[in-house]
């Protein structure tokens, strides 16, 4: 067995029971005790939560499963940020995902991270937002991932008014307000539309299919070219 394989198998072991002797890992492996130990070590130095001690047993602080439980206090103070932004701007939806994982992390995280998590002095208000932009971000979501044609009354930075009938592919977040990309039929090629001028939005169950030069990986290659080098 390879000893990237043996080095897996034990952990594996580990997180299956909740204290394993030296003795026992090396019968299952099929290796010395001495190897064990050495392994062990290995494990620990590499950021793997194993705690035990020779003569008595090895068990994991806390399970692997959850990815963040590796998290720095500065990794922890990132996620909570992320999660008040979405709250703040990402829609109800994404606002209420972020923070059920939030909870499910903080349900599992070692305890000598749990007041960074809840003390954290990072925050993202929001304010004078119209309380339907929450429904259409949503929306733009849902038309997003469907390939759903979307009918909006737009109104841009000048006054000037318009109905327009687009293809949305992507939405992005400038720091003050979102926009959504969209081909649109109007004008033949892509468009931004900030959420906040959008006065009425109309998701329809019409679906279109994505052509060439009109995807959002066209728009980002379009957007790369005009860059100044």
């Amino acid at each position: 067995m390879r000893r990237a394989d043996r080095l897996f198998q034990m952990v594996q072991i580990l997180r299956n029971k909740r204290l394993v002797t030296a003795r026992e890992l090396a019968e299952r492996l099929e290796i010395s005790e001495r190897t064990v130990y050495r392994d062990i070590q290995d494990l620990s130095l590499s950021g793997v939560p194993v705690e035990g001690e020779a003569g008595v047993g090895y068990h994991l602080r806390y399970s692997l499963d959850t990815p963040p439980l590796m998290f720095t206090a500065a990794e922890v103070e990132a996620l909570v940020l992320g999660v008040r932004m979405l709250k703040a701007w990402g829609g109800m939806e994404l606002g209420s995902s972020a923070q059920s994982v939030l909870d499910k992390i903080h349900a599992v995280m070692p305890r000598e991270l749990h007041q960074q998590l809840e003390q954290t002095k990072l925050f993202a208000p929001h304010f004078k937002r119209r309380p339907e932009l929450t429904q259409i971000f949503d929306q733009c979501r849902q038309a997003i991932a469907h390939h759903y044609y979307v009918e909006i009354d737009y109104t841009r930075a000048d006054g000037i008014q318009s109905t327009r009938r687009i293809k949305p592919i992507g939405l992005f977040f400038w720091g003050y307000a979102w926009t959504l990309t969209a081909w649109c039929e109007l004008r033949n090629e892509f468009r931004n539309f900030r959420l906040d001028r959008i006065q009425q939005f109309q998701l329809t169950d019409q679906v279109f299919e994505e052509q060439n030069g009109q995807s959002l990986n066209d728009f980002l290659a379009l957007v790369r070219n005009c860059q100044p080098h």
